[in-house]
């Protein structure tokens, strides 16, 4: 297949066009790509899905993406989070190309965009390190094809060991709580903050979780682990929480979106408790994979504190890591000097 730019066409294709051949590609589709993603996207402030594109050769598609627009302090910018989704072989010279046509294609149907951010395999000097977050091309995916004996047998030696200890802790409970209200998830957040400062990292305010979890119906749960004291009667009161988790669900494949612990799920290896109970559930729904959602590397060491804790769970595996595409290249360079200006300040 020829895959110089010359030689691909971009063109926007409607959603049920775009699933069908998404659906063709060797891995799950990522939600964010899917059209169950839109409501979140429109329910943000400074988010609304843009367009499915299809980029095709003479002899067929190459790729599919679905871009979101997102606008950042003065500038504007579309957002393929974990696309493009590939139906060919991605080497560099076809991942160079097809982001050539998205440019082009960008300038002529959204000239307000400063760049588009998107996930490469391969490093090419087109590609910029993002702005303002953070990547990961390194992650843990575990595989639920498999009977749990063999997913336990498949942690390491220590996270076997933590896992089965934690199980027969009778004070903690790991139930589902995915349709609680705003005052409820006021305590999951405390944690979420708590977590926030210990490991040194931003975090939104509770309305965007609040809001993930009210748009994408089906397709997120919450998870909470509670710890529980015995009352005067033996009975185990009420618990609070200490550790919770975001998953999304989508394509048979699920994902760890956000993830809190305080001081008391690390004293009791709650997060461990959290992530056998999300397996063993998500597994028998018929989920075939879970994904932990990066961990530490060259290009992400702010995740290096999460590397250890997941390597328990499953060997690292690398992913396509997203990159920044000047469209305006002046005005791409102006603000990436005048963010490194503003981080200078701050140090």
């Amino acid at each position: 297949m020829n895959a110089s730019a010359d030689a691909l066409s971009v063109a926007q294709v409607p959603d049920d066009r775009f699933l069908e051949l998404a659906h063709g590609a060797a891995h799950p589709v990522p939600i964010e790509q899917s059209p169950v993603w839109d409501p979140y996207d429109d329910a943000v402030p400074g988010r609304s899905p843009w367009r499915r594109l299809v980029v095709a050769a003479a002899d067929g598609p190459v790729a599919v993406i679905a871009f979101s627009s997102f606008e950042g302090r003065g500038f504007r910018y579309l957002w393929a989070k974990h696309g493009p989704i590939w139906l060919s072989e991605q080497t560099p010279e076809r991942e160079r190309a097809v982001r050539r046509a998205l440019v082009a294609y960008a300038r002529k149907e959204a000239p307000w965009a400063t760049f588009l951010r998107l996930h490469a395999r391969h490093a090419a000097s087109d590609l910029s390190e993002l702005l303002q977050t953070v990547t990961y091309d390194h992650t843990v995916v575990v595989d639920l094809t498999r009977d749990e004996d063999a997913i336990m047998q498949s942690f390491s030696k220590r996270g076997r060991y933590k896992t089965r200890r934690t199980l027969k802790d009778e004070a903690m409970t790991v139930t589902e709580e995915t349709g609680l209200s705003d005052e409820e998830f006021a305590e999951l957040y405390e944690i979420y903050r708590e977590t926030a400062s210990r490991d040194g990292f931003g975090i939104f305010g509770a309305d965007v979780y609040l809001t993930m979890l009210r748009s994408l119906g089906e397709h997120v749960r919450l998870f909470v682990a509670r710890r529980h004291d015995t009352g005067e009667n033996g009975d185990l009161t009420p618990g609070r929480a200490v550790s919770w988790v975001i998953s999304t669900v989508y394509d048979n494949a699920g994902v760890d979106v956000y993830a809190a612990g305080n001081r008391e799920a690390r004293d009791t290896n709650a997060a461990l408790r959290l992530k056998w109970h999300i397996l063993t559930t998500l597994k028998a729904e018929g989920v075939t994979q879970y994904d932990l959602m990066g961990v530490g590397s060259d290009r992400a060491p702010q995740l290096m504190g999460v590397r250890e804790f997941k390597q328990q769970l499953g060997e690292i595996v690398e992913v396509d890591g997203a990159w920044d595409v000047p469209v305006k290249g002046l005005r791409y360079t102006a603000l990436t000097q005048a963010l490194r200006l503003k981080r200078m300040l701050r140090r």
